[in-house]
């Protein structure tokens, strides 16, 4: 029974690395990013019908960079610290465990540019979509945590956890103005994804030494892996202050991860992982009719059930490696509001509701990625240093929140009387400086 404990850890292995494309996962609607930069982060990413920087308009909403009323360049850096914590109980034997996961750095560059062609604009975006790490010790007392076992017969779990993930996201845009009221743009998106894993649990465990238990390599040996897709955005600009919005991001498709890794006695083996983006729709509303206002609201669709990595969920035939996640499609609202408070200084706040991705049964599969929290707050500002230059600033707090389910067996389903549980929370402080000419 505990071998089979062991095997069907893989799953939080799994759903560890498969944060690639979240820049700010302790937040994130399920793997996708919430905003970029710091004034689309201080909205809460709502911008698909309010566009008030290159940044959150590029990502958001090809289209609205026709609305923004000068050429800009933005730069921004967040540094994202997650607060996690692993509780699993299996018989007797229970405990936790505390990532030292460190802080994360996300950065953001955005540049939009009018064209003699009043009706052109083009645009061009560079984010940190992704940025996680997991780093849990080993551990004598979590069962999730101890050492694993290279004995038949007696007990094991994961032992060393870490997992993490960088990818740079790049983003051509244009938008045409097909009359003062109405735009349309369009974005390739281009992206790199690294990911590494400890112990590896999205592949088949070797027993290469002969001792008659199977363990899991490490997914470390890799390198970056190309994604693209493309996204589609339309912008109105209505009566009264009214403002409408609605994009569309497709999948983004990943060529194969491929990790180089070794077997149990240090022979090589190559693996390989499918792992996909989701498409996304959102849609969005702002209305600017009051004096030095601006509120936003923006909700989106996630579509995970026909993502490779996302779709299914389980043991494959071998009893221990993972088919995928088993996610549901989710849905997410983000509301910002802006305020001029005087020439050089404008406020913001902001607030988003997402749901988790996955079942507390299937929480066993989700283990250690921390993309389970529901409630997320923002507050910003930006100083206006002089006609062309202002400089901006965010904090975002993610509320803490945890998931609870049983542990299963690749055989028998769920092991009577235990459990395994996730808690998180996230930090992050966002600054940055706008250039407009």
């Amino acid at each position: 029974m505990l071998r089979s404990f062991v095997r069907s850890a893989g799953l939080w292995a799994l759903s560890a690395i498969s944060v690639f494309t979240v820049a700010d996962s302790g937040w994130a609607q399920g793997i996708a990013v919430q905003g970029v930069g710091p004034v689309n982060r201080s909205m809460a990413g709502a911008s698909t019908a309010a566009p008030i920087d290159a940044a959150g308009a590029i990502h958001w909403n090809p289209a609205t960079i026709s609305g923004l009323p000068h050429n800009e360049v933005t730069f921004g850096l967040e540094l994202l610290l997650p607060d996690e914590t692993l509780f699993s109980t299996l018989g007797p034997a229970s405990g936790s465990t505390d990532a030292e996961s460190g802080v994360a750095p996300i950065p953001t560059v955005a540049w939009v540019q009018h064209a003699e062609d009043e009706r052109l604009t083009y645009g061009l975006g560079m984010f940190g979509v992704a940025g996680y790490r997991a780093n849990y010790p080993a551990s004598l007392t979590n069962p999730i945590s101890t050492p694993q076992s290279n004995t038949p017969g007696v007990p094991g779990g994961l032992g060393r956890i870490f997992s993490e993930l960088e990818v740079l996201q790049i983003v051509p845009t244009v938008s045409f103005a097909v009359t003062d009221r109405l735009s349309i743009g369009f974005a390739p998106t281009v992206s790199l994804a690294r990911i590494g894993a400890q112990p590896l649990f999205l592949v088949e465990p070797d027993d290469a030494d002969g001792s008659g238990q199977p363990r899991y390599p490490d997914g470390l040996g890799n390198r970056y892996h190309w994604g693209f897709g493309g996204q589609l955005g339309i912008y109105y600009i209505a009566d009264g202050g009214w403002h409408w919005g609605a994009s569309i991001k497709s999948p983004q498709w990943f060529e194969e991860f491929r990790f180089m890794t070794t077997d149990e006695i240090g022979g090589p083996r190559l693996e390989t992982v499918n792992i996909d983006y989701p498409m996304i729709l959102s849609l969005g509303v702002a209305y600017s009719g009051i004096e030095r206002w601006v509120i936003a609201v923006d909700a989106r669709y996630f579509d995970y059930k026909n993502t490779d990595g996302f779709r299914t969920t389980g043991f494959r035939p071998d009893f221990a490696s993972v088919l995928g996640l088993g996610w549901n499609n989710i849905f997410s609202v983000s509301t910002g509001v802006q305020y001029e408070y005087s020439e050089r200084l404008t406020l913001r706040g902001g607030y988003t509701y997402q749901q988790v991705p996955f079942s507390s049964s299937r929480t066993i599969f989700n283990v250690a990625s921390p993309l389970i929290i529901e409630h997320v707050a923002s507050v910003g500002a930006s100083y206006q240093w002089n006609r062309h230059v202002a400089f901006n600033v965010a904090y975002v707090h993610g509320f803490e929140n945890s998931v609870t389910g049983p542990i299963e067996q690749p055989t028998t389903g769920p092991i009577p009387g235990s459990s395994v549980t996730s808690r998180v929370a996230a930090y992050a402080l966002s600054v940055g400086a706008t250039v407009r000419y």
